[in-house]
């Protein structure tokens, strides 16, 4: 399989090289067994593992935090840190690159030096998450892995359509990403949270922005959400409950009075990758008691 993997990648490599007249030819052979890959963007690094590819991974980004070991590895940085000479110098056979995590001068760097360099999205949907799920299995020829994370999470979603069953309600949940009392931001609509939240249940709360915005202190006693749901890692280095109530307005809010804060793990709720319904159920539950 590995072989059938490493011939794939030097056909995909004689393209890409043969579609570019200044690109100097690269060479590569079907004894290359393991492409050695380089993964940006922690959804992506987690279906490589998912669908047994872990090990062919060489080097990953700061997002890739799940499965744990992928830490251990050399790290090419985060978002606009990461520079095309730090993953070259790693000489990858293959570079996987989550769609507008790279500045783009970066991505077209990597993409004119010859290596094989492949774009993907980053999902915000269960058919999004499918989707990419199927898109690298069949790269890596893992078309029946692939359908058996897809087989999973489809189970875990109709679980989660059966909860939601049992109790409609819909909490209004506010995300907030803190790093600092001076540095706290909401999310608006068309973000991994909005769609998160309303998988799970919830309703967002009603802003009339897009993206992540700076938190005014106004806002949060005016959208008064019933819980607010943070990163650990936000969460953390607030200092906990205690240090979040340097956020102007914070102790105005339901959330606040009731103790409703949903702490998670940053990747495992916002990467919308194969294990996006057990996410989506956990806070369901936490936010549905």
């Amino acid at each position: 399989m590995r072989k059938n993997i490493a011939y794939v990648f030097v056909l995909l490599l004689t393209v890409a090289c043969s579609s570019k007249g200044n690109r100097e030819h690269v060479t590569a052979t079907p004894e290359q067994d393991d492409p050695k890959i380089i993964t940006a963007g922690g959804t992506i690094t987690e279906i490589v593992h998912a669908l047994g590819h872990g090990d062919a991974i060489v080097a990953t980004d700061r997002t890739s935090t799940y499965p744990s070991q992928m830490q251990t590895l050399p790290s090419i940085g985060y978002r606009n840190q990461i520079q095309a000479e730090g993953i070259l110098s790693l000489n990858p056979d293959w570079i996987l690159v989550e769609e507008h995590y790279l500045n783009q001068d970066v991505v077209t760097q990597l993409q004119n030096s010859g290596k094989q360099v492949t774009v993907l999205p980053k999902p915000q949907s269960e058919e999004a998450a499918a989707a990419l799920i199927k898109e690298i299995g069949g790269m890596l020829e893992e078309k029946e892995r692939a359908e058996g994370l897809i087989e999973q999470l489809t189970q875990d979603l109709e679980t989660l359509r059966g909860l939601k069953a049992e109790n409609d309600t819909q909490p209004k949940v506010a995300f907030i990403m803190s790093r600092g009392p001076e540095m706290v931001f909401l999310a608006g609509k068309n973000t991994f949270a909005s769609a998160m939240i309303a998988l799970s249940g919830g309703q967002p709360v009603e802003v009339d922005f897009e993206g992540m915005k700076p938190l005014t202190p106004e806002a949060l006693p005016a959208l008064n959400p019933d819980y607010i749901l943070m990163f650990e890692s936000g969460f953390q280095a607030s200092g906990g409950k205690e240090g979040l109530r340097a956020i102007q307005g914070i102790t105005e809010t339901n959330a606040w009075k009731k103790d409703q804060f949903v702490v998670m793990d940053g990747h495992y709720v916002s990467s919308f990758g194969p294990r996006l319904g057990q996410a989506a159920i956990e806070l369901f539950e936490k936010t549905h008691p």
